[in-house]
């Protein structure tokens, strides 16, 4: 089997895929615009081949590598990046070269608009916030009347939390309005509630294969825009009412042979149109693992293996080991800042839960607005211990905004 994996060195922590697909006899064939040697020697390892591009951008070089590939290799049997910026030009890619085992080009606009996700939200039965498109300011104002201020904008297609902004009123809507932008936005009603997901891999039969889900407080937009404190936590099961809506949108949306990241919102109030206090609300879809060290946390979180899961997946069809009755934890992230002083060192934080931390990490620049510079990866039987170790490891930040995190 011919796996060709686009930029498998970013982030780093993906070389886990590759490693466990060498592992299972795979020919791994890695496309990036890192130079070789600057891969990290696992990744080294596990590549049958690397094709180095001056930027992966270019599509014609893309193409270029692809078909090197297949003259040399054979037929390609996957194209696959988990990487939400390059989930098109993946589906481009399946096309051109006729890969079936992931979606082409004509198949991945429903995973990445915004507004198209509504439709298939509907299907599933889970309600979406009433949205607009961005058009004229005068259809705008209309809009806010419609569902009141604050309102949510951000690209209709995009990353994560990038460029997406809290408009608290009329100033702040003219002033957006302002800016010129080629980017398509979509403004939504504000949702009063906490982000929860559900994350996993599916087979191609459309089985979920591993699945957990994780709790983020405060939104990563705030955490960006405001440079608030990061911290998240996955819960040690995933609640029942989470799961039943994740199994519901995948199936809407035809998932299949992926890892995924499904976003909702639980209600923390009551809100007209959507739910009562608790209910679960979609957000969106993201068709790749979680962003950050979160693959980590879910497995430390399960005690389990997503990177094998997905490589038994894609080379089996199914898991080749099982992770069943194994101990699960509450796993919880905190990304502390450069520019904020502590309580507590980071060798005080160290000391104290060394039997809890597994991983230390300085985050990459380029993602460090989201996820802070020092992160923490802790571990913990209970909530209550969990809790503990958050107001430890952020004090004095003000967490007022930070829930003290209940079950589920």
């Amino acid at each position: 089997m011919n796996f060709v994996f686009i930029s498998p060195n970013f982030p780093e922590h993906y070389s886990n895929f590759c490693r466990q697909l060498a592992e299972n006899g795979v020919t791994v064939l890695g496309i990036g615009d890192a130079p070789y040697e600057s891969l990290n020697d696992d990744l080294k390892a596990s590549l049958t081949e690397y094709y180095k591009v001056d930027t992966m951008l270019d599509y014609d070089a893309m193409y270029r590598a692809v078909a090197w590939f297949a003259h040399k290799h054979g037929k390609i049997d996957w194209i696959e990046s988990n990487n939400e910026f390059w989930l098109e030009q993946d589906a481009r890619l399946r096309t051109d070269f006729n890969v079936v085992t992931g979606p082409k080009s004509h198949e991945i606009t429903r995973w990445r608009s915004k507004s198209a996700m509504k439709k298939y939200y509907a299907e599933a039965g889970i309600p979406t916030a009433r949205y607009a498109i961005r058009d004229t300011l005068e259809n705008a104002l209309a809009f806010t009347k419609l569902v009141g201020y604050p309102i949510i904008v951000k690209p209709d297609k995009g990353v994560g939390a990038a460029a997406t902004y809290k408009i608290k009123n009329d100033r702040q809507l003219k002033q957006f309005f302002a800016q010129e932008t080629d980017v398509p936005y979509i403004m939504e009603e504000f949702i009063t509630g906490e982000v929860t997901t559900y994350d996993g891999v599916i087979d191609q039969n459309g089985k979920v294969l591993f699945a957990a889900s994780h709790v983020t407080p405060i939104a990563i937009m705030d955490m960006v825009n405001e440079q608030l404190p990061c911290c998240y936590y996955v819960n040690s099961e995933v609640p029942p009412e989470v799961k039943d809506a994740g199994e519901r949108t995948l199936k809407a949306f035809d998932v299949r042979g992926r890892c995924f990241h499904l976003e909702f919102f639980r209600l923390l109030k009551d809100q007209e149109g959507l739910g009562r206090y608790g209910d679960i609300v979609a957000l969106e879809v993201n068709m790749r693992p979680a962003g950050g060290l979160t693959p980590d946390m879910l497995n430390y979180s399960q005690s389990s293996d997503m990177y094998k899961i997905y490589a038994d997946m894609a080379a089996f069809g199914e898991p080749k080991r099982v992770f069943e009755n194994n101990k699960h934890y509450f796993t919880m992230y905190v990304g502390r800042r450069d520019q904020a002083e502590y309580t507590y060192s980071l060798n005080d934080l160290f000391s104290e839960y060394e039997d809890n931390i597994r991983v230390y990490q300085r985050i990459p620049d380029s993602i460090s607005d989201a996820m802070g510079n020092d992160g923490i990866i802790a571990c913990f039987d209970t909530l209550q211990e969990m809790n503990k170790f958050m107001k430890k490891a952020l004090a004095p930040m003000r967490i007022h905004s930070i829930r003290t995190y209940k079950q589920a």
